[in-house]
């Protein structure tokens, strides 16, 4: 029985229980959530809903626990339900419907996890929008990796997700890449507030082989050129080497689609609109301390020039214009400054910023190795890049150190821990159960086992203390994606995985009564069977862990 077909007996004994006193079944929700109590001891699942209705009916919360858990103690499946404490209901299932999960885990498949708890959500998800200036740093493959898992995990809730790429592709530092471009096709030091690194010679360099004649017109035109051509191949480089990491955007917005269709004017305007606009010192600014921030900020400067806050004050209603209703913008830990006024330019919009703009901000992370911080790429002179972590311990690995942890927190990720073949190495501890899950299906291929279809499923049977432990952690897992979704912490399926899947199978799989092959000449039995059944439910939802991820779940290692 999985934890949302045991929430529809729940809600059928309450309705019972209401049409039978005469109380008022509208206050009945939808779905009753049940959970893991933290004490197994307390049984396989738990409920609030005699607490969470008492107030609305009128009747204290234990007399209505005890009708509910007498209503519910008559359902199939269910062996005992317990009150606890003021009127918690304390629930353990048969043991032939605790095994249940294990078949409708594998009938699911690929569904099982996903839910439409997000359901109506439209949400826009910005994440890296480095710099078309250099190749992807450390700090934007962590947001890479996070925000791409974060995206599966909306989708996998319901939501309506647009995932897209912010490049600055107009303003200073793409000047200064231009000259940078043209002082290394010359063969001249960079600019004193230029870019360093082979890759400017290199990128230089398909310039050249695209203008053979770039060289030959003035500083002036030679510069355009090089900030055209030498963007355009940055970026496609960034995308490519972004792609290699399984992360592609639905959209690749340019800033200087902005400046050319006149959304600045157009924002400026409906700023000015809202009441928020104001003239001073020749230049025109925000209000936005009317909102919180900690002082206003200049839109157009007194030289006519745009500022970068009137570009992403253009962008915020761009996205919102296309009918996001939450703009959900993950940025790095040099961008605290920007949150209070991000959010005070979405309420001069007029909208509210607790519900249509969410700001996520990831910290910094290190590449280390024998214990020493790895200080810069040998390609981009300055930072650690998307392909230094890759080529150091891969794209699995990476992918899974990067959204291991919270955002919030910064990272060592240490070579050496990442590269070994052990169960010390967390994405090899998980990967492990996706191979060895495979492994086991094969050898049951092999001697003719098979999981049997109908009455050739025994779930009774599935009775051990280890068994047991295994169909409750593989029952948290929809709860599990969910909470992650909903509080952006991907970093929650990776520990589950870990934490709760792995250590639980490989205890399982270890221990002598819970043996899943025949040995030698032991016929097959049904306990054979029923066990297949629960290792193969492991695999598929360690499978579909990983894939939320965007880690791969191989069936060999």
């Amino acid at each position: 029985m999985t934890p949302a077909e045991l929430a529809d007996v729940v809600l059928s004994a309450a309705h019972a229980v209401f049409t039978e006193r005469g109380l008022d079944r509208s206050v009945l929700p939808e779905g009753t959530t049940v959970e893991r109590p933290r004490n197994p001891e307390h049984g396989d699942y738990a409920s609030t809903l005699a607490l969470q209705l008492s107030k609305k009916v009128g009747v204290p919360p234990r007399e209505l626990a005890t009708a509910l858990a007498e209503q519910l103690g008559r359902a199939p499946g269910v062996k005992s339900v317990e009150i606890a404490g003021p009127g918690f209901l304390n629930i353990r299932l048969d043991a032939a419907a605790a095994g249940q999960l294990a078949r409708s885990i594998v009938e699911a498949g690929t569904e099982y996890g996903r839910s439409d708890r997000l359901v109506g959500e439209r949400i826009n998800l910005e994440f890296v929008s480095a710099n078309p200036t250099g190749p992807v740093h450390i700090g934007g493959v962590r947001w890479a990796a996070v925000g791409d898992a974060l995206s599966r995990l909306l989708r996998a809730t319901g939501a309506d997700v647009g995932t897209e790429y912010y490049f600055n592709d107009a303003g200073s530092q793409i000047d200064r890449f231009a000259r940078s471009l043209l002082a290394a096709a010359k063969g001249e030091p960079a600019p004193e507030d230029g870019y360093g690194g082979a890759y400017l010679a290199e990128i230089a360099e398909a310039v050249r082989k695209i203008r053979p004649d770039v060289l030959e017109l003035d500083d002036a035109a030679a510069q355009e050129v090089f900030r055209v051509e030498g963007v355009a191949l940055m970026f496609a480089e960034i995308k490519s080497s972004l792609a290699a990491f399984g992360v592609e955007f639905d959209t690749y917005f340019n800033e200087k689609d902005l400046h050319d269709r006149g959304e600045l004017e157009l924002a400026l305007n409906r700023l000015r609109e809202q009441g928020h606009v104001f003239e001073a010192e020749g230049a025109t600014w925000l209000r936005t301390t009317d909102f919180g921030d900690d002082k206003d900020r200049v839109l157009r400067k007194s030289n006519g020039e745009w500022t970068y806050f009137a570009a992403d004050c253009a962008y915020y209603l761009d996205k919102r214009e296309r009918g996001f209703e939450r703009v959900v913008i993950m940025l790095g830990a040099d961008h605290h400054g920007y949150l209070g006024r991000m959010k005070a330019m979405a309420a001069c919009f007029g909208d509210d910023p607790a519900r249509h703009l969410e700001i996520l901000i990831g910290q910094l992370v290190n590449l280390v190795r024998d214990g020493v911080p790895v200080r810069m790429s040998k390609r981009a002179g300055t930072v650690v890049t998307l392909e230094d972590l890759v080529d150091a311990i891969g794209v699995d690995a990476s992918r899974y150190a990067l959204a291991r942890y919270s955002s919030d927190s910064p990272i060592d990720i240490d070579v050496e821990l990442w590269t070994r073949a052990s169960r010390d190495n967390p994405v090899y501890y998980v990967q492990y159960v996706a191979a060895r899950t495979a492994s086991v299906a094969r050898q049951a291929a092999e001697v003719g086992l098979t999981r049997g279809e109908g009455a050739a499923f025994h779930p009774e049977l599935l009775s051990d203390d280890k068994e047991n432990e295994l169909l409750k952690a593989l029952a948290q897992f929809p709860a599990v994606v969910a909470s992650a979704a909903e509080l952006r912490e991907p970093h929650r399926v990776a520990r589950y995985l870990e934490e709760s899947v792995a250590q639980a199978y490989h205890r399982f799989y270890d221990e002598p009564a819970c043996r899943i092959l025949p040995r030698g000449d032991e016929p097959v039995t049904d306990a054979n069977r029923a066990r297949l059944w629960l290792n193969d439910a492991t695999r598929v939802v360690v499978a579909n862990g990983l894939r939320l991820l965007g880690v791969s779940a191989p069936e060999r290692m």
